[in-house]
């Protein structure tokens, strides 16, 4: 390992959906692309994050259809879940997407490594794995994920009951009583297969609502919809400690001044996620970084020229979309591109029963923002696709500019919310009125008519 080897073509560090993406665009433009994945390719959204949830959440959803169809006057039962084999369907789904990555990188002709990299000096990359060498490269990606973050919460780390939503999607006995620590978009999402499939759930959520970061006014419909279907919401509760019994966790939680202990099979903590880049070594390769995520421009360009990052390790915003779209702009950089990414219309969705998805402004953003703005409101209790497929439960909310009329924010509370945010992400994206999606003529009956009545 004392000696760079020969070529100096373009690196990707980390194959998620940031860096598979940015390799594949980079093998298109003309690059001599490496790759370097020290665990699985497709990253933690195709292993062990977006897909196996949505997989879990098919499942619910069965399940929840096989309860709801006496109302409709199919009469079914529900005999048992066989968790072990929810867990094969789980794992079938993420080898066929896994093993189409695989492909995609060799029909390109990207060189992939299993191993570990870690800077040495600026553009200069120690690979620890199945080859161990160094590599230099004018042209590095960095797109090394993140982790999920472990509150400092006494018993918490010491618990064996505690686990996080990688142990969750892959936990062995199907627990009967679950505690959620946190009511963030993986909270939520993983209450509602759990609850769906049999377990009692309780979410303990410290700030006074859930799902901090979408339209507040629909979140509070939602949650209010979650209590229905029986999951337990604590709200403005904080988790104390956890201590293991002989045949689960006890919880204390603190709200109002109030202790009160929870006892579950099992305990989520889902309090969110943060930039992982400390194996990488980044100071060794000269890159600023802050509260640990790597600082690039909007050209997803770091301090150093011709190193770039994207997705998680990178970002505020930890979505899947968002670091294959960021991987994308770098990779065009790289080759010569003057590509720019742009954040304002990127969609945000939550996989719950039914589906909440946003893009652009929130109320709360607009206020904070002092940006005047109308609201147009449509309860799905008068769409006729919506009562037919849920009795009605949602509403699609926009956000118009008082002077202009434009488009500033779109979000639904609906089923396949995050199927129709499509809309108002390419209306937004090419700043379009509200004019606009009033004069283009939606099918009837659909679920997109409430857009347009909104």
């Amino acid at each position: 390992m004392d000696r760079p080897s020969e070529g100096r073509g373009l690196i990707v560090v980390g194959g998620g959906p940031g860096g598979y993406v940015a390799a594949i665009r980079a093998a298109q433009l003309g690059a001599a692309v490496t790759l370097i994945e020290r665990e699985r390719l497709g990253g933690t959204c195709l292993n062990v994050g977006c897909i196996p949830t949505k997989a879990l959440l098919r499942c619910a959803g069965l399940a929840r259809s096989a309860r709801e169809g006496a109302g409709r006057g199919i009469h079914m039962t529900l005999d048992r879940v066989a968790w072990e084999e929810v867990l094969d369907y789980q794992r079938w789904v993420v080898k066929r997407l896994v093993d189409g990555v695989s492909a995609l990188l060799k029909k390109n002709q990207v060189e992939v490594i299993r191993g570990t990299a870690s800077f040495i000096k600026p553009k200069t990359l120690k690979i620890t794995g199945e080859k161990n060498e160094i590599r230099e490269a004018d042209r590095i990606i960095l797109a090394t994920g993140s982790a999920p973050v472990v509150p400092p919460v006494p018993g918490l780390k010491e618990s064996r009951y505690v686990m996080d939503s990688t142990g969750a999607l892959s936990v062995q006995r199907f627990p009967e009583t679950m505690v959620v620590i946190g009511g963030g978009v993986i909270g939520v999402e993983l209450a509602c297969a759990f609850q769906a499939l049999g377990c009692h759930v309780t979410i303990v959520e410290a700030l006074p609502r859930l799902l901090p970061s979408m339209d507040g006014e629909l979140a509070g419909m939602l949650a209010a919809g979650l209590e229905r279907q029986g999951i337990k919401i604590l709200l403005g509760c904080r988790v104390v400690r956890v201590a293991d019994g002989p045949e689960g966790a006890r919880v204390t939680v603190e709200r109002a001044g109030t202790e009160e202990v929870l006892s579950a099979d099992k305990v989520l903590c889902a309090v969110g996620r943060r930039p992982c880049s400390e194996g990488l070594d980044p100071e060794a390769g000269g890159l600023l970084r802050e509260r640990g995520r790597i600082l690039t421009d909007n050209r997803q360009q770091t301090n150093i020229p011709g190193v770039y990052a994207v997705g998680d390790c990178a970002g505020e915003i930890m979505l899947a979309h968002t670091a294959s779209a960021q991987g994308e702009i770098a990779a065009e950089n790289a080759m010569g591109g003057q590509a720019v990414y742009h954040p304002a219309c990127v969609p945000s969705g939550v996989y719950a029963f039914p589906e909440l998805a946003g893009t652009g402004l929130t109320e709360e953003q607009a206020k904070e923002r002092n940006i005047p703005f109308r609201v147009g409101r449509f309860p799905l209790s008068a769409n006729g696709r919506a009562l037919i497929a849920n009795g009605g439960e949602g509403m699609v909310k926009v956000l118009v500019g008082e002077e202009l009329g434009e488009l500033l924010g779109v979000h639904i509370l609906a089923p396949n919310a995050t199927e129709l945010i499509a809309e108002g992400v390419s209306a937004i994206s090419m700043e379009g009125l509200a004019a606009d999606l009033i004069a283009a003529v939606h099918g009837h009956p659909t679920l997109s008519e409430a857009v347009r009545e909104a």
